[in-house]
């Protein structure tokens, strides 16, 4: 058994897809309309064979509500590893990407928290000895 999707809920597909693959650089893998919504994956260009994102409309009661007690407690929803961390921070914070936490280094890595236009808090972490 492998993984093979994560979903973030968004507040607006078209927000996310924009934000998703404009600012963080991932690619689409399956835009497919279904209905009001779309079934919208994207990948790293790092593993385009990876574990694909699904980018999934926050429009159940539930999901709003766990979005709302996460942001308001400062606590991501999901984490994306990077090689080197300050770089990419720069790189984002050039494309206008609002960080809430800058680079810190907690044990074993360097974690950076971004607001991601959708909802969500986003960790980014760089592993380090």
């Amino acid at each position: 058994m492998k993984m093979y999707m994560k979903n973030i809920p968004v507040n607006d597909q078209a927000v996310g897809l924009a934000f998703y693959t404009e600012k963080l650089g991932f690619n689409v893998k399956h835009d497919i309309p279904l209905g009001e919504h779309r079934w919208l994956t994207v990948t790293s260009p790092e593993e385009p064979d990876g574990v694909e994102l699904g980018l999934e409309p926050s429009v159940h009661p539930a999901t709003i509500a766990y979005k709302e007690a996460l942001v308001a407690d400062g606590i991501p929803i999901s984490a994306f590893q990077v090689d080197d961390i300050e770089a990419e921070v720069r790189r984002l914070e050039s494309l206008d990407v609002s960080f809430i936490q800058p680079p810190v280094k907690a044990g074993g890595a360097i974690m950076a928290v971004f607001d991601d236009t959708c909802g969500n808090l986003i960790q980014l972490i760089e592993l380090v000895e």
